[in-house]
């Protein structure tokens, strides 16, 4: 496919708006939900060949709680993402290793999801099991990047992150287990917020974990959106042990210590454009009255190794008990070189899950002493612009591709192990046209001080529009 931009904005229901103004525009009486549906099918249908974005198709039957009319983002149209069960749909995955059948309950993110008032059209493509940055599959079409169709749209929400880029909806729904919220959001010019550890109700994979590392949460192109979302979902769900978050609509007013971090510890050095993109960040910042200064991170190769040894476990235990927990078509030889190779790799290393656990239990502490010199960590979210599909295709011999990953996912896991927020934002372009991602991570909790700097940097400098 020769290089190009693919979208489907146009003069329709949903035009340009944002998920907060067709919101508006359905309380007015002026569009109904019902049109705003047909207009996001039809504009997935132009452009589902170029980008493969859709696990599964429901624009015939719409998902909408009714009861909620008065909610705030009622008759907006989304997706779910295909590794959260909705009832009547399957939830696949991203595997070929078995065909679900489909789900007999909602689970109660979905049900969360629903009582924000968003209409769900169906369900997005992820890589097998979360477990890749890229979405990608061993024999079947990749997911494209709406900036440039040869790219990776990142991962493992790449599906959901293609849709929102292309203007399909203007909201979609993602989960991060080690970055796969803000990893797409940084490769398809999007906001995507990780927030903190039991900010929204549970995902049911992460908490049968011992160590909880997924979160839900959406991907949006605005701020705005953003805080819209988990206004509303605070409205069903409200997590007495966090500070209350609220609706955020605008940049706060005090000075924040900013932290700036360009390099990974655990990675070659950040690349040129992406170095770039938090360096222009970092001053923009500092021009509006706030404090910037170097921070080092208090982890290391440790921590990296640890996590691999992690999400090799998460592989395991995938493997092992797939028949049990997924379906009964489920068969482990056909699970792809990536998360084959995790397995293999943690078989290998399992005498040391017990001290793993616990050294990644201990980096919690770390994480919070880092905020107390520091309100905010900027970062780059990924080392490198996002690569050419094929680079991290699961048909890569594993040890190559592992540490491909390892030099590309060199920030995000940090805030899954210690389940603190972090953001990416859409603030750099690379030479090429793809955008590049910075990121912010603040204390647990703090999501508000991290939606005010967001807004501050999307008013100072709107994000670039792909249909522009």
């Amino acid at each position: 496919m020769a290089d190009e931009r693919v979208h489907a904005f146009g003069d329709d229901a949903l035009g340009d708006h944002d998920a907060v103004a067709l919101a508006a525009l359905v309380r007015a009486g002026e569009v109904s939900p019902e049109e705003l549906a047909a207009a996001a099918a039809e504009r997935a249908r132009a452009v589902d060949g170029a980008l493969a974005p859709i696990a599964f198709d429901a624009h015939a039957t719409p998902r909408l709680d009714r009861t909620r009319s008065d909610a705030p983002l009622h008759g907006v149209p989304t997706y779910l993402k295909d590794n959260v069960d909705l009832r009547g749909m399957p939830t696949n995955h991203g595997s070929a290793a078995f065909r679900a059948r489909p789900a007999r309950r909602t689970a109660p993110f979905a049900d969360q999801l629903l009582g924000t008032g968003l209409a769900v059209l169906g369900k997005t493509r992820l890589p097998e099991f979360g477990l890749n940055a890229s979405t990608e599959f061993a024999a079947a079409d990749p997911v494209r990047n709406p900036w440039l169709t040869t790219h990776s749209p990142g991962a493992s929400s790449g599906g959901s992150a293609a849709l929102v880029a292309a203007g399909v909806v203007p909201i979609a729904h993602a989960n991060d287990g080690g970055g796969s919220i803000r990893i797409p959001a940084a490769c398809c010019g999007l906001v995507g917020l990780k927030p903190t550890r039991g900010r929204l109700v549970a995902n049911e994979q992460g908490r049968r974990l011992p160590i909880d590392i997924v979160t839900d949460g959406v991907v949006t192109r605005s701020v705005r959106d953003t805080a819209a979302f988990f206004a509303a979902a605070e409205r069903l769900h409200r997590n007495p042990s966090l500070p209350p978050l609220g609706l955020v609509e605008g940049p706060g007013d005090r000075p924040v210590r900013i932290g700036l971090l360009v390099d990974s510890p655990v990675a070659a050095p950040t690349d040129p454009e992406t170095r770039r993109a938090v360096e222009e960040t970092a001053a923009r910042l500092e021009a509006m009255g706030h404090r910037v200064e170097p921070v080092e991170l208090p982890f290391g190769e440790q921590f990296s190794r640890d996590f691999v040894s992690y999400w090799g476990y998460i592989a395991f235990v995938i493997a092992v008990t797939g028949k049990l927990i997924l379906d009964r078509s489920f068969q482990a030889g056909r699970l792809d070189g990536l998360t084959s190779g995790l397995r293999g790799r943690f078989h290998r290393e399992f005498p040391k899950l017990p001290a793993v656990l616990r050294r990644l239990r201990q980096s919690e502490r770390a994480y919070a002493g880092l905020f107390r010199r520091h309100d905010v960590v900027l970062s780059p979210v990924l080392a490198h612009v996002a690569p050419p599909l094929g680079h991290l295709s699961p048909n890569v011999p594993f040890e190559e591709l592992l540490e491909r990953l390892n030099r590309y996912v060199a920030f995000t896991p940090v805030n899954n192990i210690t389940g603190g927020p972090g953001i990416a934002l859409p603030t750099g372009s690379a030479d090429n046209g793809l955008p590049i991602g910075v990121h912010l991570s603040a204390g647990h909790g703090q999501e508000r001080l991290l939606l005010e700097l967001a807004f501050a940097l999307e008013a100072d400098r709107p994000w670039r529009r792909i249909q522009d």
